[in-house]
């Protein structure tokens, strides 16, 4: 049964550009126009703008750089660069960077694989509504990988990253639910109805 809630997944940078657009952050021409590169398929255009707002400490860059490094857009690629630049935006709270690390932490990619790291990660930026950290997070508790295995907890973060449209974890939901009892469900659901994100 593991093998199916194994896939876990990035943030993307595009996913990242995007929540920066809609949380109207108010961004100088420069990054814009990185942004606008990003989206037609010209990464060295996109980090040479975008990197000097990661090097003025701007979390949303940061990580987009980060995943530049991650996925070789742009650069080579190199996981120790992405790590630097997702942990720098992770402990300013960016969500999608936390999400990132913990996806680093898990397959060990630059870092030593450590699931327990990769749970807290997960955690910090589920907490804060990020529908991908919901799922990788109840993805774990399913496994048992980082975090004690646990259907109910699993089933919270799930049906809230499901709620939010995230397809993988309506599936997994779907899945986890086969496994447990009508109480654990009411229970897990109880407990999605109740919970209000962290900022």
């Amino acid at each position: 049964m593991q093998s199916h809630y194994t896939k876990l997944f990035p943030a993307t940078l595009a996913a990242s550009l995007v929540l920066v657009a809609l949380a109207g952050v108010a961004v100088a021409g420069p990054y814009e126009d990185g942004v606008a590169a990003y989206f037609r398929g010209d990464y060295p255009t996109a980090l040479r703008l975008i990197r000097p707002f990661a090097d003025q400490g701007m979390a949303a860059a940061q990580n987009n750089v980060g995943f530049m490094y991650y996925s070789g857009q742009g650069v080579s690629q190199d996981y120790d660069e992405a790590m630097k630049w997702y942990r720098l935006a992770a402990e300013q709270g960016n969500a999608a960077a936390q999400a990132n690390l913990g996806f680093m932490y898990y397959n060990g990619h630059g870092v030593s694989q450590d699931y327990a790291e990769a749970a807290k990660w997960f955690s910090l930026a589920a907490e804060q509504g990020y529908a991908l950290a919901q799922n990788n997070l109840g993805s774990l508790f399913i496994m048992g990988r980082g975090v004690p295995k646990d259907f109910v907890q699993a089933h919270m973060w799930l049906g809230l990253s499901a709620t939010q449209g995230n397809q993988d974890a309506t599936e997994n939901l779907e899945r986890v639910e086969r496994n447990m009892t009508p109480a654990q469900i009411a229970e897990a659901q109880k407990l999605a109805r109740n919970w209000k994100p962290r900022r």
